[in-house]
């Protein structure tokens, strides 16, 4: 029996649009209900929420099996321990922060597989990845399932796009809005017109090569935007500002009322 299937990487490669939302309760139950909305991905972020790898791997778990919703596990940077317990875990789709080469994309590929394509430790029988070795060609079959997505958000990162999109075992490349701009010279500004079109011009790119491209956008114009300029894998919200929104707006309609 093989690993199991990795839809959202067949997606990625099939050119189908996929509309993911952000997990940042670092906790269950949120997770479980973003899951019944019907977005095809939800990041379980380990970079800018409180997750640790026992609070990402519950998650993983109220998300097994369900129809919609890969889960996209963000981990705070790059490391290959880190990776290594990520994927053991159950994970099979990563999203690195702040990679600005190409080396650094391919050392992230070889963190993600087994010999010999990579360095990924090979003690899966006590994984919940091989479903405690009850998949016996996990080893042999897991490398294919495994999807990749990095971040490209600084000047650096951007200067490195064509080098990085060359890298073999990159799915998607995703740009980051928020700290591109801040590495332009806007801190928390990604309006900004040089910024809009930095963006541009790397979803374009990314667009026209053999990775996905993706990016969050938290109103509708502007995701109607990276859409329309090459986002493949587009997110549209995150669960945290969602509930704060609508519990400021309807605090604030019953005090003015």
């Amino acid at each position: 029996m093989p690993a199991p299937e990795n839809r959202f990487k067949q997606a990625l490669a099939a050119g189908q649009m996929q509309y993911g939302c952000w997990a940042g309760f670092a906790d269950t139950y949120p997770t479980e209900v973003l899951a019944t909305a019907g977005f095809d991905w939800l990041v379980i972020d380990g970079e800018h929420a409180p997750n640790d790898i026992r609070s990402i791997m519950v998650q993983l778990q109220v998300l097994e099996g369900k129809e919609h919703s890969h889960p996209v596990v963000r981990l705070p940077m790059g490391e290959a321990w880190l990776i290594k317990q990520a994927l053991d875990i159950g994970a099979q789709t990563l999203l690195i922060p702040m990679v600005e080469s190409a080396d650094q994309a391919r050392d992230l590929v070889r963190a993600m597989r087994y010999p010999p394509e990579g360095i990924r430790g090979s003690g899966a029988a006590l994984a919940r990845a091989s479903r405690f070795a009850a998949i016996p060609d996990y080893i042999r079959t897991a490398n294919d399932q495994m999807c990749l997505l990095v971040q490209v958000e600084t000047m650096k990162g951007m200067d490195a796009l064509d080098a990085i999109l060359a890298v073999e075992g990159v799915d998607g490349v995703f740009i980051g809005p928020s700290d591109l701009a801040a590495d332009m010279g806007h801190l928390g500004d990604s309006t900004q017109k040089d910024v809009r079109m930095a963006i541009k011009d790397a979803l374009g790119r990314i667009q026209a090569s053999d990775k996905a491209a993706g990016i969050l956008a938290l109103d509708h114009d502007t995701a109607s935007d990276y859409r329309n300029w090459g986002a493949q894998f587009l997110a549209v919200g995150i669960d945290v500002v969602l509930l704060a929104r609508a519990a400021r707006d309807l605090a604030s309609r019953w005090k003015q009322s």
